[in-house]
């Protein structure tokens, strides 16, 4: 069976990329233009990883990654995708607890190769 991924950006042509790009290599994707409805998508299904962006609107990606540990799913991997390439925004992130961090822009290839990784741990 394929991995599951949800990729949750509200930039409609940037998740189109990730998205081309990573259903090439065969993974199952799902895909939120908005927090809120990430968030929903996260609740009622299993993902091998959720890619999210940092700013999104009516949930930003930081206080999905919250709301997501403050439930209790730390089995699930999220990877921040964002413009803020502070290293303080990669330690907030990863205190909200985001498994791995990716500043914009990035190359296509150099992402699907870090998914590959990322779920053969």
């Amino acid at each position: 069976m394929a991995p599951k991924l949800l990729v949750a950006d509200d930039e409609e042509i940037l998740r189109m990329l990730i998205v081309d790009t990573l259903e090439d290599d065969g993974y199952e994707i799902d895909e939120a233009s908005d927090g809120g409805e990430a968030y929903n998508l996260i609740q009622s299904n299993d993902y091998d990883l959720v890619l999210l962006d940092y700013m999104m609107p009516e949930m930003t990606g930081l206080e999905v990654i919250k709301k997501v540990r403050d439930e209790g799913k730390e089995e699930v991997k999220i990877m921040m995708l964002t413009a803020k390439a502070q290293k303080k925004d990669e330690e907030i992130a990863r205190q909200a607890g985001a498994n791995y961090f990716i500043s914009k822009p990035f190359s296509p290839v150099e992402l699907a190769e870090v998914v590959e990784v990322i779920l053969s741990e």
